[in-house]
């Protein structure tokens, strides 16, 4: 038999009727998969959380100012925002990176600095990046990831932090799904109808103003640079074969991205919830993929994925210690 047949073998073979435990066997053959093996493991697992500023947040298409990127760059470092109680609940190891935060944290803290720029530029005016500048910082996420799996870790997670980070997501989910601008945008982080309307015709100005050829160039003129740090880390962390927890919208326009460079990309990720922004049920529905998890969430910084870990362990500990029908004396259906 082939690995797939063999996998599901064991699967349907627990003490379990055929199917019942759900979308936790597709997760755990898909795991099975990725891993080659019938016994898989979820070793070290850690989050990634990037974090930069746009200088598409000088429109006002966010109802916070840039300062708050900053500031909650600080909170992640005192271990006071929701990815920090998640990580800890769930036990992955954060680690926060300064892709192109503007303004200059304290050596002291524990924020890894990577800073390619103070900012992405503002995309109405211009590309939000060079194309070196945007390489650069998916450099900093396929170096975070590489050194991760050096310590022995086979299960990675991006989280983000940009005040206006949706709206280049936005972007990319346009031109890469072909969804119209006003499918791909919503409210952020709680814009009103009024303000979702100015949104929208400011994304469709800066739309209808660029023709990128590739996927990179699309990246540097329309994403921002924690945006780019995901894309490399997720590239990389195919290249390491290490199953990649997709979060929400952000990060799934990032790995929309990542499988247009790379459509492997997509066999190693795991899509943990669907966010309640505007446009990433779309997302999901495009890559034809099913989320763990329907919270409601629309927060970033990777919380999806963290929430969704005890369940991505579940999969593989049911495949692994479950009794066979076997193994337990009991009678399989004829």
């Amino acid at each position: 038999m082939t690995l797939i047949e063999q996998l599901k073998h064991k699967i349907d073979n627990k003490t379990k009727p055929l199917g019942s435990l759900g979308l936790l066997e597709e997760i755990a053959l898909q795991i099975g998969q990725v891993q080659n093996t019938l016994s898989p493991k979820i070793e070290r697992p850690a989050l990634l959380v990037f974090a930069a500023d746009h200088g598409l947040a000088d429109e006002g298409i966010s109802p916070y100012p840039k300062d708050v990127t900053w500031q909650m760059v600080m909170n992640f470092c005192a271990g006071g925002a929701s990815i920090n109680v998640f990580c800890r609940q769930n036990e992955l190891n954060l680690n926060v990176f300064d892709v192109g935060v503007d303004y200059e944290f304290p050596t002291e803290l524990p924020v890894i600095n990577a800073k390619v720029a103070h900012g992405s530029r503002n995309m109405r005016k211009e590309p939000a990046m060079t194309i070196e500048e945007c390489r650069a910082a998916m450099q900093v996420g396929a170096d975070a990831v590489r050194n991760e799996a050096e310590a022995g870790c086979n299960t990675i997670a991006c989280g983000e932090m940009g005040i206006g980070n949706t709206s280049p997501s936005s972007l990319l989910m346009h031109k890469f799904t072909g969804y119209s601008v006003e499918e791909c945008t919503g409210r952020g982080s709680g814009l009103d109808d009024g303000q979702v309307d100015r949104k929208t015709r400011i994304l469709k100005e800066i739309a209808g103003k660029y023709n990128p050829e590739t996927p990179e160039e699309t990246l540097a003129t329309l994403g921002g640079l924690e945006i780019a740090a995901m894309v490399g880390a997720y590239l990389e962390a195919k290249k390491q074969n290490m199953l990649i927890l997709i979060d929400g919208f952000i990060a799934t326009a990032a790995a929309i991205t990542a499988i247009q460079m790379d459509e492997t990309v997509k066999e190693n990720c795991i899509f943990c919830h669907s966010s309640d922004e505007k446009g990433h049920k779309l997302m999901l529905d495009y890559l034809g993929a099913k989320p763990l998890l329907q919270l409601g969430m629309r927060l970033g910084e990777g919380t999806g994925a963290a929430v969704a870990m005890p369940l991505v362990r579940s999969a593989v500990n049911f495949l692994n210690e479950m009794s066979s029908m076997e193994d337990a004396g009991v009678s399989n259906k004829d």
